[in-house]
């Protein structure tokens, strides 16, 4: 389900929310970066893989909703802020496969090595060095919400934290 309006002028965001055994809320997001070149409107012709687009996946544990939603805005942030850094690992690819691990580590977020990715998912879409903004964040509040209800069984109530 989309949350916002995608488009190939910058960054998207593909965010997932699932509860797993212990309880914990698990943050999924696959992040899409497109160069600035491309962004911009500035390529001539077939671009060269350096200047392609690529993604990061990545995720993290909240003990809650709200601690969730309010992490996600921070890593989307840091995320949006942090580009260039990370794609530097992205593309460049160093001999050292824990570069990346150790800089989401610093984030606060980890390398999400999982191919498959939930159905109910919401969509982010912000401009490259931009942070996302709260209206975007609000949807994707509501997506991620109604994931959790449709997966919630019909005999349990909901909890105060959820």
């Amino acid at each position: 389900m989309s949350s916002g309006k995608g488009g190939a002028r910058g960054n998207r965001y593909l965010c997932a929310l699932e509860r797993n055994q212990n309880g914990k809320y698990n943050v999924r997001v696959r992040a899409f970066f497109f160069s600035s070149e491309r962004a911009a409107g500035r390529e001539n012709g077939p671009a060269p893989e350096s200047s392609a687009g690529w993604s990061l996946p990545v995720y993290f544990l909240a003990s809650s909703f709200n601690a969730a939603m309010k992490k996600l805005d921070e890593s989307l942030q840091l995320l949006q802020k942090n580009e260039a850094r990370l794609r530097f690992w992205a593309l460049e690819r160093t001999d050292d496969p824990n570069v990346a691990g150790e800089m989401l580590q610093e984030l606060g977020l980890w390398l999400d090595r999982r191919r498959d990715f939930p159905r109910k998912a919401a969509d982010i879409a912000a401009t490259s060095e931009k942070p996302v903004t709260a209206s975007a964040l609000a949807s994707v509040r509501r997506v991620l919400a109604d994931s959790l209800a449709q997966e919630r069984p019909a005999g349990r109530p909901a909890l105060a934290g959820d």
